[in-house]
């Protein structure tokens, strides 16, 4: 850039009468933010016509400068909405770019549009009122993503599967039940969203560069015609605040966290190894080299993705770690760790919405792998604990049968009720274990036996899917 072209846009600047040489031309687009702030254009139109109306009702500014504020920001609108607007790099930002587009439209009006006002409470502001926005949409996909588990868990409340710790069978549970584990986490993600929206929704505005203003302005006026619940009560912390981002992006941490569980088990299931799911061909790919391949490349990319939100949160943590009061050009950084936590998790949630509905559950697969591994010994251990024996007995007891078992390669439900006496060292003691066992042994009976809330009894599973309906 030639120094006479350096000139020129550096009077351009809302501070320029201030400097006597140009910006550097590399200082220039290191400093600007226009690159990425342009997200906040209409809530910046939103946020100064409100302050506008407040001006003119407080008698700071004419009716007639009022108007013409308004028809001024309905052609900058249109021109933005078009993609016609003129976006200058010299202008630094977003709002500097719209008031120097006003002022060319109408005059000194919209000089006098940052009467009482900051780019400090300005820029918080509009972060506030953007993020509410995509807080909201969020919610929304999130209910989608929520009740696509219920309704998938609904129609597999009965579905057996095994259950695992250690990623080793442990018990029986139904598939409905273990897809319903995720419903009860994407809910508290939604209580998690929703509380941190309470703290976003107050107005910085009226807190001007940092200390307040002498205007007579109404703040309140303000809050309301922007649907704020209120105003932030300290100027300082006004325009410094960046806790509210900060909240949001633990949020999304903790949400995409669950993603990555999620993804993590769809991945297994879709393995050979497991083959308790299929995913339809739009959400995989395949191999450059080996045709046989099917690879769950959304999951996979949704686990991968989780490490780039948990990078949003760290970058806000440590932008915010060591500013002191009031407003750094540090806090220009907030917005990119943001936006990028804003798009990963709308885009992910949209995708598993999406997705969900359309997993293909392979219930005779399920069933196999739930009847292999010994899943229902602790029903076995449980059976004669009711009938008097002392827990650590029975699980002793039942410990020698597994192991009797796997030397014979059979399962417990193989063997008769003379041979299940024996295995257990409970020959003597025939009143232990009768007839009334081997219902209990099966994956289903051990399934049905937890009829309790929170259990995996089908029954309870509908319960829970009813519940988490209410809730929606």
């Amino acid at each position: 850039m030639s120094s006479s072209k350096n000139s020129l846009s550096n009077k351009a600047q809302a501070w320029s009468a201030r400097f006597n040489e140009p910006v550097d031309e590399l200082v220039q687009r290191y400093t600007a933010s226009i690159g990425f702030d342009q997200r906040f254009a209409l809530v910046d139109i939103a946020g100064s016509l409100a302050h506008a109306e407040m001006l003119a009702k407080q008698k700071i500014i004419s009716i007639q400068d009022l108007e013409s504020i308004k028809n001024g920001m309905a052609k900058i609108r249109s021109e933005i909405e078009s993609g016609q607007f003129n976006w200058q790099l010299a202008l630094e930002d977003v709002h500097l770019n719209i008031e120097a587009r006003l002022t060319e439209l109408v005059g000194d009006a919209g000089k006098r549009l940052h009467t009482g006002r900051s780019r400090n409470d300005q820029v918080a502001t509009d972060l506030r009122l953007w993020l509410r926005d995509n807080v909201d949409i969020i919610s929304t996909t999130l209910q989608a993503l929520r009740l696509a588990i219920l309704d998938l868990s609904e129609k597999h409340a009965a579905t057996i599967m095994p259950g695992h710790t250690h990623l080793q069978v442990a018990q029986p549970i139904t598939f409905g039940h273990h897809l319903m584990a995720y419903f009860e986490m994407f809910s508290r993600d939604e209580s998690r969203l929703q509380d941190c929206r309470k703290r976003i929704n107050k107005l910085p505005l009226g807190a001007a560069a940092l200390a307040g203003t002498s205007y007579p302005i109404n703040r309140d006026l303000v809050a309301q015609l922007l649907g704020f619940d209120g105003i932030c009560d300290n100027s300082l912390d006004a325009v410094s605040d960046r806790d509210f981002a900060i909240e949001f992006c633990a949020f999304a941490s903790i949400l995409m966290m669950h993603i990555s569980r999620l993804s993590e088990e769809l991945i297994l299931w879709l393995s050979p190894r497991f083959g308790f799911i299929d995913l339809p061909d739009r959400f995989c790919t395949g191999s450059s080299i080996m045709p046989q391949k099917k690879n769950p490349d959304v999951p996979e990319l949704a686990r991968g993705k989780t490490g780039r939100v948990y990078g949003d949160l760290i970058s806000l943590l440590t932008l915010m770690k060591s500013q002191p009061l009031a407003y750094n050009k540090d806090n220009q950084e907030d917005k990119e760790p943001l936006f990028d936590a804003v798009d990963t998790v709308q885009d992910t949630l949209r995708i598993f919405a999406d997705m969900i509905p359309h997993i293909q559950v392979q219930a005779k697969t399920m069933l196999v792998a739930a009847e292999g591994g010994f899943a229902t010994a602790t029903d076995l251990a449980d059976y004669l604990v009711k009938k008097g024996l002392a827990f650590r007995d029975a699980h002793e007891a039942v410990a020698h049968a597994v192991k009797a078992c796997v030397e014979r390669q059979c399962m417990l439900t193989d063997l008769n009720l003379s041979e299940l006496r024996l295995v257990c060292g409970l020959k003597n003691r025939p009143e232990l274990i009768g007839d009334d066992i081997f219902p209990l042994l099966t994956v289903m009976g051990s399934v049905q036996s937890r009829q309790h809330p929170g259990g995996t009894a089908p029954e309870q599973v509908l319960v829970a899917v009813t519940r988490g309906r209410e809730k929606l």
